[in-house]
């Protein structure tokens, strides 16, 4: 090994578009040749009267500087092209490893890998899959379960009348006030309620259905909005935050607590049912 046959392998690298066969030692090879002149170097420096002025130190130093850098393009020219026949190899056309050098063949092996495996991900990503999520978090559930969980699990359990019973836990406070959501899904009418016997006629009685209020207001002013009129109302004063309803007048009331409201009775029943609202028509 030495510097005039590093300049051939240049120049043969420079002129072909392909790879030229190299040893699988070569790089190896160029580090013991670099080795040697550097120990060289410092036996001349040594025995030297005055080693920065010495002739044969400064050829030495010359030789060992153009090796590195003759190698260090060697190998970036050769590499752009084990680049690109990874590449093709990674698509499946005919390729060869023959005449790379042992790190050569390493890197080329290694990036043949990763492109496919690369390759692979990005079609399962426009597939619509998600590998990388689901080996993430194996026990992660769907959206769509998930969903459909908290739909049919998280149902608040009906009572015997086909009301939804109150999904807060018992406290020795027996006259607490209902949570604000439960009050207003009672007063949006029950929507999402179940009867607690399947197998029963799911029709409620009149009575359990729309409990005849005892002293009705009665507006008969023409409903605002497209509602009907005669809508019979109630008048009632909020004793806790219930938050916006849609009244069966079709107009949406905004209820806080202290609020006194002139509400439809069907809206106003569910209210006073759960001590929401107290009346003030009596």
């Amino acid at each position: 090994m030495n510097v005039e046959e590093l300049r051939t392998v240049q120049r043969t690298e420079r002129q072909k578009d392909s790879l030229q066969h190299l040893r699988d030692s070569f790089y190896r090879d160029v580090a013991d040749y670099v080795a040697e002149r550097k120990a060289e170097r410092e036996r001349v420096a040594a025995a030297a009267d005055d080693p920065f002025s010495s002739p044969e130190v400064s050829r030495l130093t010359d030789e060992i500087e153009t090796a590195e850098e003759v190698v260090e393009s060697i190998y970036e020219r050769r590499i752009g092209k084990i680049v690109k026949r990874a590449t093709f190899a990674a698509a499946g056309m005919a390729t060869e490893d023959e005449g790379l050098t042992t790190e050569e063949r390493d890197l080329f092996e290694d990036l043949v890998a990763r492109i496919e495996d690369n390759r692979e991900t990005v079609l399962e990503t426009l597939a619509g899959e998600s590998p990388a999520d689901a080996e993430a978090d194996p026990e992660a559930v769907p959206a769509s379960e998930a969903s459909a969980t908290t739909s049919t699990d998280d149902r608040p359990p009906a009572d015997v009348d086909g009301a939804a019973a109150d999904p807060s836990p018992p406290s020795d406070d027996a006259g607490a006030p209902p949570a604000p959501d439960d009050i207003l899904a009672e007063a949006m009418g029950g929507e999402g309620t179940a009867s607690a016997d399947t197998d029963a006629d799911p029709t409620p009685s009149p009575a359990a259905a729309d409990p005849e209020p005892e002293t009705p207001a009665r507006d008969d002013s023409p409903a605002p909005d497209g509602g009907e009129a005669g809508t019979e109302r109630t008048t009632l004063r909020i004793t806790s935050d219930v938050g916006e309803i849609f009244g069966v007048d079709e107009r949406e009331y905004d209820l806080a607590s202290e609020d006194v409201v002139t509400l439809p009775t069907p809206n106003a029943e569910p209210l006073l049912e759960r001590d929401a609202a107290e009346r003030l028509d009596d």
